[in-house]
């Protein structure tokens, strides 16, 4: 990379919306930028004296940076996205599609759009699934359901017995725990094996060196049985992606590993485990809140 896409990124105030991890950050949107972006694309700043929004203008739309197959949150910065309305109907596109946005900070920003004549819809359409962290394991399991306290306990029984007991690893750079990742990922059937292209490897390859980025795994002999590719600051874990081994599907390794992923956050102190997009249920099971998110239609 050359040139910074968002130069006033570098100088932003803290996002709007909290507990976004790494979504809002230099480092991941100019990532997304250097692997996704094509000659289709131009970066759009629209900035207020106290706020900021990164988009990019495909041609016919305004969007947020980062498309939402990949980026989990998008939030302006700064203390007053109402302020950002009359910028961003200067534009003259004329036109935004903005998705992914926390329901509060999308109202607001709705609301300066509306003050300033545009035409604007917002509607609720995705969730993603937040556990809130006691200080404890013990804590944390006695906040499960009966049923599901006895399944994450069984699920830990049944994966020793079958494979021994397990040994959770972390890394943080792009040689074995990523490379684990990267073939288990290939390893799955259907549409999840197919995700992992080489450029989608070279983008997580990207993120993994950056600060916070982590992997996580359960080491067994013959490699890795499972692994979650994460993000973690002091607002938060935040679950980006996850495989595990097909061929010890029987053993639960991958609930075995979120278990364990929850376990380690809490023992880190972070105050959050972001399962990030998706209503799938076995994160409800495990404790988790939904948080909507929006997405704003506007034209003017």
């Amino acid at each position: 990379m050359t040139t910074t896409p968002w130069p006033s990124l570098a100088v932003a105030p803290a996002p709007c919306a909290p507990g976004t991890g790494p979504f809002a950050t230099p480092d991941f949107l100019i990532s997304w930028w250097d692997h996704f972006a094509g000659s289709d694309l131009m970066s759009v700043e629209i900035k207020s004296p106290d706020a900021l929004l990164t988009l990019v203008d495909d041609g016919e739309v305004l969007r947020c940076a980062g498309h939402a197959d990949v980026t989990d949150y998008h939030t302006p910065h700064g203390d007053d996205p109402v302020a950002l309305g009359s910028e961003l109907v200067s534009h003259p596109r004329h036109r935004a599609h903005l998705d992914s946005i926390p329901v509060p900070q999308a109202e607001l920003l709705a609301k300066g759009l509306e003050e300033h004549g545009a035409s604007v819809q917002v509607h609720e359409d995705e969730v993603t699934a937040v556990v809130d962290l006691p200080t404890t394991f013990d804590d944390y399991l006695i906040g499960l359901s009966k049923k599901q306290r006895h399944e994450v306990r069984r699920k830990r029984r049944r994966y020793t017995l079958m494979l021994g007991d397990w040994k959770h690893e972390t890394y943080d750079d792009d040689g074995f725990g990523f490379q684990e990742f990267v073939r288990l990922h290939r390893s799955a059937p259907g549409d999840k094996g197919e995700f992992m292209t080489t450029q989608m490897e070279k983008f997580f390859a990207a993120l993994v060196v950056l600060d916070g980025w982590r992997v996580d795994l359960l080491r067994h002999p013959d490699g890795a049985t499972a692994t979650v590719f994460g993000y973690s600051d002091d607002t938060g874990y935040y679950l980006y992606n996850s495989s595990f081994e097909a061929e010890h599907a029987d053993a639960s390794p991958g609930w075995v590993l979120l278990s364990s992923m929850i376990e380690t956050a809490i023992s880190e102190g972070v105050p959050r485990f972001d399962f990030l997009k998706g209503d799938e249920a076995y994160k409800f099971k495990l404790g988790a809140q939904p948080r909507p998110l929006a997405t704003i239609e506007a034209t003017w």
